[in-house]
């Protein structure tokens, strides 16, 4: 991949971040003026308004400049894009925030959407944990890394792969909006217990030279392996923080919702 396609990719997914940030502000505006005592949580648009920002720096210099040239650059990358900003980006409540504000013919649309069938499967934990986690294994110990980077469009659909499977499996574990198909925090735990097992084997294959197909010097090998271990370790951390933090409420909120059904 050229630099020029480099800068040009990098340059175009900023601006579709910086497109997702206005249009998130614009509806968290309507939210307040339709409800001003409900209105909309600061901290939901400070958390996507984070995720928007460690997107794009993932996509500019010097970290676009590191990831073209570097396999560590690479992992950096990686874990910018498919764990850390698509944290923020769901616990600042998107679905959510699109229900309060659409027509209601939209909102209801978009509700049936989240119910069916086809949302069900994909917004279940097993789903989301393969279409996360279990793509690194084909990723880094396939042809595949080397078949993908080798085009600019090749980047485009690697970074979008980690972004929107990185905001599924977010969003399944400790995200705010709806998901039917999520199962009790127990489970969940486990599913994140699983995510962590398998960073921290790949990792640890890859640092070690087994089976990794990476067509990279193996210095830089090994410190990408150990970007994914720690980085990775820390990213999942605040995952299960903000599970926990999810998991209170829900417990203090079961007696108000059983007087609210018997009144």
């Amino acid at each position: 991949m050229t630099d020029h396609g480099a800068h040009f990719a990098g340059l175009s997914g900023v601006l579709l971040a910086v497109l997702a940030l206005l249009v998130y502000l614009h509806l968290a505006r309507r939210a307040r003026r339709r409800n001003p005592v409900a209105g909309w949580s600061r901290w939901r648009t400070a958390g996507f308004a984070t995720g928007v920002v460690l997107s794009a720096a993932a996509l500019l210099p010097p970290v676009a400049s590191f990831a073209h040239a570097d396999f560590r650059g690479h992992m950096v990358q990686h874990m910018l894009i498919g764990m850390y900003a698509p944290l923020a980006l769901v616990l600042g409540a998107p679905v959510t925030l699109l229900l309060r504000t659409l027509p209601v013919g939209g909102a209801r649309r978009l509700s049936a959407v989240v119910h069916s069938r086809p949302g069900r499967l994909l917004t279940h934990p097993a789903t989301a944990l393969l279409l996360s986690t279990g793509s690194l294994v084909v990723l880094y110990f396939t042809p595949l890394y080397d078949a993908v980077t080798a085009r600019p469009a090749g980047h485009w659909l690697l970074h979008a792969h980690f972004l929107l499977s990185g905001c599924l499996f977010a969003h399944v574990i400790a995200g705010p909006d709806p998901a039917p198909a999520r199962p009790g925090v127990r489970a969940r735990l486990v599913y994140l217990g699983c995510a962590i097992a398998v960073h921290a084997v790949v990792a640890q294959l890859m640092y070690g030279g087994f089976w990794v197909d990476v067509h990279a010097p193996v210095p830089e090998v090994q410190g990408g392996a150990e970007i994914m271990y720690y980085g990775g370790d820390i990213a999942e951390l605040l995952l299960a923080a903000a599970l926990v933090s999810t998991w209170r409420p829900e417990r203090r909120s079961r007696p108000v919702a059983g007087r609210a059904v018997r009144a």
